[in-house]
């Protein structure tokens, strides 16, 4: 029996537990993967108070676990395969066993929006990836192609660039959605291209994704783009990891919560890109979990 359940180990996770020990709660951390959570995948994190000089997610995530672990947060790595929220003892189930908890807060963010396109899953590790600190080395001097045009995708793409012989960015609406500075920083690369009111339609290959085709999203017309060897990296947007949470009511797939991050079910909070809010981001994370932490942890003081 715990006194605080956090699932997920990202930057609200962390932030809730760090938060929740120092008032003396005996706290868990249930995380699939790793501490970071999709932030320890990005090159690079940015505008956020705390970074050190050339952040890196994997930086980042190393950090946050050593925080943690510091503090006295027990971390448990096993997928959260099914969960009790209501009444006065919270369960999470894993294949690892059932844990309890007085409290429990839901931290455990979002996965990467899929296309759903021909090509897709058969050439991820053979062209495609997400993960571009991993991956951006392998297409030194080849065609790189960044599918997406919000913040995230831009900054992967201004990573990329450093490796590509040619970098594209493909994005459907007729002008990039990420933030001036990063717009740009693109307008004075040398190397990167833009294509906008573009589609990705398809990837097609042999063994390698080798074939790109592109629809016009104003008239429907196709274009094919050959480019052997190239690397596809697909910023497609999120989807929250609520598909556990049937007890609670989901706003478009996303957890209500009030000002003390509690949300309907007494006892269970939520924090970070998992809750309705306007504003995802690292800084943002790690106050929602701060806040979820504290209240969450008001009955151990």
């Amino acid at each position: 029996m715990y006194d605080i359940i956090v699932i997920g180990a990202g930057p609200a996770g962390i932030s809730a537990a760090v938060y929740a020990v120092s008032r003396g709660c005996r706290t868990l951390v249930l995380e699939q993967k790793e501490v970071g959570g999709i932030i320890g995948t990005v090159s690079s994190v940015t505008h956020y108070s705390g970074i050190i000089q050339q952040e890196t997610g994997r930086t980042f995530a190393g950090r946050l676990k050593e925080q943690a672990l510091g503090a006295g947060v027990e971390i448990v790595y096993e997928a959260v395969k099914g969960v009790k929220l209501a009444g006065n003892q919270k369960e999470a189930y894993t294949d690892g066993g059932v844990y309890q908890g007085r409290k429990i807060i839901l931290a455990n963010g979002s996965t990467p929006r899929a296309l759903g396109i021909p090509g897709e899953t058969e050439f991820i590790g053979k062209g495609i990836g997400r993960n571009a600190a991993e991956d951006g080395p392998l297409f030194r001097g080849r065609p790189i192609f960044v599918i997406g045009g919000a913040d995230g995708a831009v900054k992967e793409a201004l990573y990329l660039a450093q490796f590509a012989s040619e970098l594209t960015i493909i994005h459907f609406e007729n002008a990039l959605g990420c933030i001036a500075e990063f717009r740009e920083r693109v307008e004075q690369a040398s190397n990167i291209k833009v294509r906008t009111g573009m589609r990705l339609k398809s990837v097609s290959g042999t063994n390698q994704a080798e074939v790109l085709e592109l629809a016009g999203e104003t008239d429907g017309s196709v274009e094919r783009i050959e480019a052997p060897g190239c690397g596809i990296f697909i910023y497609a947007g999120s989807t929250p990891n609520t598909q556990f949470y049937s007890e609670l009511s989901l706003d478009h797939g996303y957890i209500p919560v009030d000002s003390n991050m509690e949300t309907e079910i007494p006892g269970v909070y939520a924090a970070g890109d998992i809750r309705v809010k306007q504003v995802r981001q690292v800084a943002t994370a790690v106050s929602d979990g701060a806040i979820a932490g504290i209240h969450a942890a008001a009955h151990c003081l």
